[in-house]
């Protein structure tokens, strides 16, 4: 078996060959080491696409290489995995199009555990950023797996969110195993790696190539139980998973907005589709099937402490991002006394400040 392991890995290796594609050579060859013996005329003949047979004939000479490469899979500390294995996830094995090849830095999300994907737009704004953060901080203290695609905006703060939490989370690349993308978020790669795991179905050495993103969606909405979508235009990557997810069986949730918010547009397309409206995470918790004894609910604090000053500026916020001026116009504080009371409200955690500007936080 590991022979076979290693001829379909130089077999993916090779471009334009996917993973139906793998699998209908397989089934016509008898195994992937028959298709590297044969010879031109039999592969063809076999194959019926000669484009496909001059890319597999032309690639035998890389056998050796990737031979080398594929052994040394494991001292890089990656695990190399397909449907022939044990440890490959049961749920890709549902999906028509499931990946040949995963691979593995840390772990795989465990099939006892539910899994919820976190997704959104990567230009998200406060309330998306806040919300993916919040709602996936709750989901992880609960023992909800959370998983997304280690991008820009909404899932980097999925993953942030999840890391704060008590079980792990899991990121899907649209790139090689080895590659992280963007570059800025190499930290949270690592970290993601120490409880949780980095997934891939794209080897060693693999450049982020935009059509290799909505490929990956599937892993996504294939490993997880449930979809989030935070926000999202009508035209979005996002709804690329859901969509997906929907096909697969999974229960759809989307974070409704207004009408004029372009970002809203897509969450407020897929309630439309019948996606499962939700403004908390208990929502999603219960259409999951746990209790509600189960649950955990960070209430937000008594705000019965605070001295009036920062009741009336907490008063004046929300989670818009609000200029000093602004505060100072709305509460009709003086500047210095409403600045003592921004910094007293962002120390006790109630606020943020960004930049210049202030902004409630979120409490879920």
């Amino acid at each position: 078996m590991d022979k076979e392991k290693l001829y379909l890995y130089w077999l993916s290796r090779l471009p334009g060959i996917g993973p139906i594609s793998l699998r209908k050579i397989r089934d016509k060859a008898g195994s992937f080491q028959n298709i590297y013996n044969m010879e031109e005329k039999q592969l063809k003949a076999i194959l019926g696409n000669i484009g496909t047979a001059e890319t597999i004939l032309k690639g035998k000479k890389k056998l050796g290489e990737m031979g080398e490469e594929y052994h040394r899979l494991e001292e890089r500390g990656i695990k190399f995995i397909t449907p022939y294995d044990s440890q490959y996830p049961e749920k890709l094995r549902n999906i028509y199009d499931y990946p040949m090849t995963l691979y593995i830095r840390g772990a795989l999300p465990l099939l006892e555990k539910k899994t919820v994907a976190v997704v959104g737009t990567r230009n998200c704004s406060s309330y998306g950023r806040q919300t993916a953060e919040s709602f996936s901080k709750v989901l992880s203290d609960c023992g909800v797996q959370v998983i997304s695609g280690l991008a820009r905006g909404i899932d980097s703060w999925s993953h942030k969110g999840a890391l704060s939490g008590k079980t792990a989370t899991f990121a899907v690349l649209g790139s090689g195993i080895d590659c992280c993308y963007p570059r800025e978020n190499l930290q949270l790669f690592m970290k993601i790696m120490e409880d949780g795991g980095v997934i891939s179905e794209y080897g060693p050495g693999v450049r982020p190539y935009p059509y290799q993103f909505p490929m990956r969606n599937r892993i996504i909405s294939g490993l997880a139980d449930g979809v989030l979508v935070v926000e999202a235009k009508e035209k979005s990557g996002s709804l690329i998973t859901a969509e997906l997810a929907l096909e697969q069986g999974k229960e759809i949730f989307a974070l409704p907005g207004r009408m004029i918010d372009e970002l809203s547009a897509g969450c407020n397309k897929l309630i439309q589709w019948g996606g499962m409206c939700v403004t908390s995470p208990e929502q999603i918790l219960e259409a999951l099937g746990f209790q509600k004894g189960e649950m955990l609910r960070e209430n937000e604090k008594n705000i019965k402490g605070l001295a009036n000053i920062e009741k009336m500026v907490y008063s004046c916020l929300d989670l818009q991002p609000k200029s000093l001026e602004e505060v100072v116009a709305e509460s009709g504080i003086p500047v210095g006394t409403c600045m003592s009371a921004l910094f007293q409200l962002e120390r006790a955690g109630y606020i943020r400040a960004v930049g210049h500007y202030y902004e409630k936080k979120l409490r879920v």
